[in-house]
């Protein structure tokens, strides 16, 4: 953790296990971060499953009025207004976490994404679809509680290989829920001899909800039952000032030092180029060639984003921490933004090339290499996330921190979906550019965004600390 206080006589001027001045990695508590694990796994489930099939939701409302080129302004307000909403709640929600406990809140947030789900596989209005995913939002502040439970187990010579299993669930989440999506929507055409009754005709996108809701359940039942309480008990009656202080989660204002901000200003702008291509790749799937998409149906959307989960989740899994500790967390978070750049300019591409010879093995292959791409940009999620929980001002701050940073993410969130999808319309409705204009603004954009990342320094604020400490134990052992 970064403190930018004086070393007192109770801080180890070396940290304990040291080789060279390097930690010796200490085992992880593996039964624990399952555990968590199992947790961060329904978050992408639940906010992926609808992927596949939100566009032609939308289209069936019949908001468009019969104009499928506006879908994507509904289908980006969605997404945005999810994220609106987390960011009302997640900072109030981490800064709990760091009074009450983090199991508490966790399971809450549990409870909070089963109701939105079921209530969003009932809903029949675009109004009742906002309020669902507004709902999911207010009540969920896990992703950034989670990341605080890692930081709790966790110190600077195992933080990498835990964020890569974060990033392993992310990718294995995003792969599952599009499949569940993809799979067992509208289950009245696809299983009929299964599902007869009038309800799955009038609510054809219930039992994908369902079956994130089971799952999400299980895993209530696993935390309630054998989740441990991990957040740092506070001290009383500290005999320093500095002490209590450095005991105690700092204020909001105590937060606002250089490392915490250009940490979450990072993850900020990493999120924001991020979601705009989550928002924007299911829509150009979906969009007819003729309006500047491929023209897939839902269940082959959910199989390639399913096989891309998939495969993202090996590449996370066997590469991540190597090449981390090969290459630095920061090397990597500055190529992972410079991947946006190519990963904009092949969808034009792709809609180019299907315009004159329709879908065939040159459009697929463009897609496995855009794939590819999104997942060594994955691996920046991982190296901000470790800066973000060394630039904490304490271990007792670590939840506000966090949830600091995704309040960041989530207004970075909350503008995307609206900006990507937007603008696709917008192009293609007034074809701008050919229709391409978008992906000229988002190059743009991505570009724009190496500026904050190459500010990251080289070295984490810890292992800054834990090296100072080192050569000044040398410099007063030789005086």
């Amino acid at each position: 953790m970064y403190d930018n206080s004086t070393t007192d006589e109770e801080t180890a001027l070396l940290p304990r296990n040291t080789s060279e001045g390097q930690h010796s990695p200490i085992h992880l508590p593996k039964a624990q971060i399952g555990i968590v694990l199992l947790l961060r796994l329904c978050e992408p489930i639940a906010s992926r499953s609808i992927s596949p099939y939100i566009n032609q939701l939308i289209s069936e409302l019949d908001i468009t009025g019969g104009d499928e080129r506006k879908v994507g302004y509904y289908a980006g307000l969605i997404q945005s207004l999810f994220y609106l909403s987390q960011a009302v709640m997640v900072m109030q929600w981490s800064r709990l976490s760091d009074r009450v406990g983090r199991k508490p809140v966790l399971l809450f947030g549990l409870v909070g994404a089963a109701l939105s789900m079921l209530l969003f596989g009932l809903s029949r209005t675009f109004w009742t679809l906002v309020v669902s995913r507004c709902l999911y939002g207010l009540f969920n502040g896990n992703t950034c509680v989670m990341k605080s439970v890692i930081g709790d187990l966790t110190d600077s010579s195992n933080r990498a290989q835990a964020f890569s299993f974060l990033a392993v669930i992310r990718a294995t989440g995003s792969s599952l829920g599009p499949l569940i999506g993809g799979s067992f929507s509208r289950p009245h055409e696809r299983f009929p001899a299964i599902f007869t009754g009038q309800f799955w005709i009038d609510y054809p996108y219930f039992l994908p909800c369902v079956a994130v809701c089971s799952f999400i359940g299980f895993a209530f039942i696993v935390a309630l039952f054998l989740l441990k309480e991990t957040a740092p008990r506070h001290h009383e009656g500290a005999s320093s000032p500095y002490i209590q202080s450095s005991k105690m989660p700092v204020t909001l204002r105590g937060l606002l030092i250089y490392p915490v901000l250009i940490s979450v200003s990072s993850h900020a702008v990493l999120a924001f180029l991020d979601i705009m291509l989550g928002a924007l790749m299911p829509l150009f799937f979906a969009m007819p060639i003729e309006i500047g998409g491929l023209g897939f149906e839902p269940s082959t959307i959910g199989y390639i984003m399913g096989m891309y989960g998939l495969g993202n989740g090996i590449f996370q899994a066997s590469c991540f921490a190597p090449i981390v500790r090969q290459f630095g967390a920061r090397s990597i978070f500055i190529k992972g933004i410079i991947c946006f750049i190519p990963i904009y300019m092949l969808f034009p591409l792709m809609n180019i090339i299907a315009r004159r010879s329709g879908v065939n093995v040159i459009i697929w292959s463009i897609i496995a290499l855009m794939m590819s791409l999104m997942s060594f940009m994955d691996m920046a999620y991982g190296c901000i996330f470790m800066y973000i929980t060394a630039s904490s001002p304490n271990k007792h701050s670590l939840g506000a921190t966090n949830g600091l940073s995704q309040t960041s993410v989530s207004l970075a969130r909350t503008l995307g979906p609206i900006i990507s999808t937007s603008l696709f319309a917008l192009s293609a409705e007034k074809n701008i550019l050919g229709g391409y204009a978008v992906y000229v603004i988002l190059v743009l954009v991505s570009c724009l965004a190496i500026l904050p990342a190459v500010r990251l320094p080289e070295q984490m604020w810890e292992e800054k600390q834990s090296n100072e400490a080192e050569q000044l134990l040398i410099a007063t052992s030789t005086d």
